[in-house]
């Protein structure tokens, strides 16, 4: 039921469409997280559909522990549990494997760890997780895999990389075996399988060569933006993503920034996802094309311009800046709320402006210019990390 076609390129860049069985997705997407269901900050699914939100992704082991995956299954999947009509992409739970490090015991067989709500003891392998996201009925199944610390030795980096191997190969039998069956929420449930190797690039490219094999309906980059320099994270995606199945969506789990992103599809990247648009949302950080606003600040008490001029997302059509502010310092529940909106449609908007720059063949300009115009505080952040075009861009527009 998946069809993954390639509209035009400009370099590595790609523009693209992925058909699937709850709609057609356009790439380069950003997929908003909603890791329980829904978007944190009181953002509902008439909300994400209003704001150009392509792909809703949830997460397994969140969505196990509580409300449990077999309600959502008894209640018709979750796509009618959250009222989301459009692709919905299910995380394994193999980043808590990593994030519970302290709590966790890996072998063969899965891992073994505790609930973060209630400690109680959790056995998930490739066989359970699968499980979940086929009870959870999305449209995207991520394989289980485990994410090594990006400061983990080589030793262990290709042990763990040589189990997520294995690992894969599970998950697609269980995979093939649930879409067979009559009472499957989603029968034509894809999968994605993750390339993993920390910042080891030969072990990268050895797992990327092997999961490729499996003819899966999509990759994803796994294991960055834990730690790492952006430096190490463009190197990494300079050396993999070319040995990743062209003809197949690549997607960089958990990243990132604007810049990030753009980077990213400058080097071959078409899915995207992070909680940076509704976590900075909550705490009143909103995203521009000329970098990013704290609207707690007092220099907005006044302002009576929108977030963004310009903007024409449900909040910039509306409200100040000086309102916003007011709603952040009361403590009022609206406030997170009209950040996160603004924060999930510039995230969106971005990418529709990236589809059309490759479209138009006007992508290595569109994309230098719109690093150029990140503010200097983020500058601050990125620039050392950044190729050597864009310090080259900066200085001469100097």
């Amino acid at each position: 039921m998946a069809e993954y076609r390639i509209i035009s390129t400009c370099g590595r860049a790609k523009r693209a469409e992925f058909r699937t069985v709850h709609g057609t997705v356009q790439t380069p997407v950003f997929m908003n997280v909603g890791t329980v269901g829904a978007v944190k900050g009181g953002v509902s699914s008439d909300d994400l559909e209003r704001i150009g939100t392509q792909i809703e992704l949830s997460n397994t082991y969140h969505l196990h522990v509580r409300t449990g995956d077999e309600v959502i299954r008894r209640m018709g999947g979750l796509h009618k549990f959250m009222a989301w009509h459009r692709p919905i992409l299910t995380d394994s739970g193999g980043f808590q494997v990593f994030s519970l490090a302290d709590i966790r015991k890996i072998r063969e067989e899965g891992v073994t760890f505790r609930s973060h709500i209630d400690g109680h003891q959790i056995f998930m392998g490739p066989e359970e997780s699968i499980q979940i996201q086929s009870n959870l009925g999305s449209t995207i199944a991520m394989a289980f895999d485990e994410c090594p610390s990006s400061v983990a030795s080589e030793e262990y980096v290709r042990d763990s990389v040589d189990r997520t191997a294995r690992w894969l190969v599970r998950c697609k039998k269980k995979m093939d075996e649930l879409n067979s069956r009559e009472d499957t929420v989603n029968p034509h449930q894809l999968l994605f399988g993750i390339n993993q190797g920390a910042v080891y690039n030969d072990i990268r490219i050895e797992h990327a060569k092997r999961i490729a094999e499996l003819d899966l309906d999509g990759y994803a980059v796994g294991g960055l933006a834990v730690g790492e320099t952006h430096e190490q994270m463009y190197d990494v995606l300079d050396h993999v993503v070319p040995y990743l199945p062209k003809n197949k969506p690549t997607y960089l789990m958990g990243v990132g920034t604007p810049a990030n992103i753009i980077e990213a599809v400058d080097r071959g990247v078409d899915f995207f996802d992070c909680v940076y648009p509704s976590r900075n949302g909550r705490h009143g950080h909103v995203y521009t094309h000329h970098g990013h606003l704290n609207l707690v600040n007092a220099q907005y008490t006044e302002d009576d311009r929108p977030i963004e001029e310009g903007c024409q997302c449900p909040v910039c059509r509306r409200y100040s800046r000086a309102y916003i502010r007011h709603l952040l310092k009361a403590g009022e529940m609206l406030g997170l709320r009209l950040c996160t909106l603004h924060n999930l449609y510039f995230y969106n908007h971005l990418m529709e402006e990236i589809r059309d720059a490759i479209d138009s063949g006007t992508w290595d300009t569109w994309k230098k210019d719109t690093l150029y115009a990140l503010d200097e505080e983020h500058e601050k952040h990125t620039v050392m990390h950044q190729p050597m075009y864009y310090q080259k861009v900066r200085a001469d527009k100097e």
